[in-house]
């Protein structure tokens, strides 16, 4: 099914329970970030979207194949790297972003699922052909490398350019080896060192994305399957202008382990309002929240997986604009990408069903100041 993509912007698929989002730069340049590709045979109802043939549709062509300029794995579970394997044969994918992480799962018992297993086959080779470059070693074999981990002071490492490496605190704003500072950048949140050996989620690459297109200026959080300790170590850590958003991807599927936690001497969890204010503080207008999951039931069941009803609620109350699911977009049979567009006038949904909530009610209602944080592009202070 075609789409009218933007000039700038970002698409949020509707690919069941899982993340796929793409980032329009320009009209050469697109950043896919995690893939979660749904197969369609003949006769099946299933709404969600074959993600990877709808890219190969829009993404331009470099040679014989369709070009993809950066692919970011925020972390290597099922739900957000399904498909990669297909991606790669079927595109040039011509940077990789990943975690550390990614290798030291690959040697655990536990071993990742096969479409992680050819991300970190493909990774390791990037790897070994940037260490034999001595440097940049040129379009379809680029890799940054995004946090630490004493993996990286291994054998297989030596020698591989700081100049590829990021952490948390830095800005990047070269894509595919050019410096693209004008119209994007990507302030990395996480993952902290510390994180490198807790839990898969806890080790998600986060981001906050800003484009920019003269004037306009559009920004996006994207916090992969965090749950709430490091998102409110990374409030905690950073300057408001990193954190605002017009888009927030909502953790985990929305997932209610970003604002309801248990804490060690708590007997069960509970809500965590203060990382609620602060994401509604950190709201730019307009704004608006996505659900990359199938539709929000209205209530659950304890241990049932995301997407959660009460976190659907807390989103309701700080969401300046409009809380979108994918798979109830604009209806759940039939659902289509939610996009958003960044022009020199600014950041707009360019769908139709966006409410006129002022922001200054949203976040009253979430307890915070009536004023938005002003717009602004600034490094934190968290590299530590």
């Amino acid at each position: 099914m075609a789409i009218t993509e933007p000039d700038q912007g970002f698409i949020f698929w509707p690919v069941g329970t899982g993340d796929s989002t793409t980032i329009r730069v320009n009209e050469t340049v697109y950043v896919q970030v995690d893939v979660h590709h749904m197969d369609k045979s003949e006769g099946d109802n299933d709404s969600a979207w074959p993600v990877i043939d709808e890219l190969i549709e829009i993404l331009p062509t470099l040679g014989d194949k369709p070009y993809l300029s950066t692919f970011v794995l925020t972390h290597p579970d099922r739900d957000h790297c399904r498909g990669f394997k297909e991606l790669l044969e079927r595109v040039l994918i011509s940077e990789l972003w990943m975690s550390p992480r990614t290798f030291r799962e690959y040697k655990t018992e536990e071993g990742l699922c096969e479409d992680a297993e050819a991300f970190h086959e493909e990774a390791m080779r990037r790897v070994r052909a940037t260490i034999k470059a001595g440097g940049d070693p040129g379009r379809g074999n680029r890799i940054r490398i995004i946090g630490y981990d004493t993996l990286l002071q291994e054998d297989e490492f030596d020698g591989f350019p700081e100049e590829f490496l990021s952490i948390p605190g830095h800005m990047i704003t070269m894509l595919d080896g050019e410096d693209h500072s004008t119209q994007f950048q990507a302030f990395v949140h996480a993952p902290f060192k510390d994180d490198s050996y807790g839990d898969r989620n806890d080790c998600s690459l986060a981001f906050q994305i800003t484009l920019k297109n003269g004037e306009g200026v559009g920004q996006a959080l994207l916090m992969g399957d965090l749950p709430y300790p490091i998102i409110r170590r990374i409030f905690d850590a950073s300057d408001d202008s990193t954190l605002s958003w017009n888009v927030l991807l909502a953790p985990h599927h929305c997932s209610k382990s970003v604002m309801y936690w248990k804490d060690d001497g708590e007997a069960e969890e509970t809500l965590k309002s203060d990382i609620v204010q602060d994401m509604g503080n950190a709201a730019l207008s307009p704004g608006y929240v996505v659900s990359s999951s199938r539709p929000i039931p209205t209530s659950n069941k304890p241990n049932d997986n995301p997407p959660h009803a009460k976190a659907k609620a807390q989103y309701l109350r700080i969401v300046p604009n409009e809380f979108f699911c994918t798979h109830e977009h604009p209806d759940e049979k039939n659902p289509v990408p939610v996009i958003f567009e960044v022009s020199d006038t600014g950041f707009a949904y360019t769908g139709e069903t966006a409410s006129t909530k002022p922001l200054s009610d949203a976040v009253k209602e979430a307890g915070g100041g009536a004023e938005a944080p002003a717009e602004a592009v600034g490094f934190g202070n968290h590299a530590k």
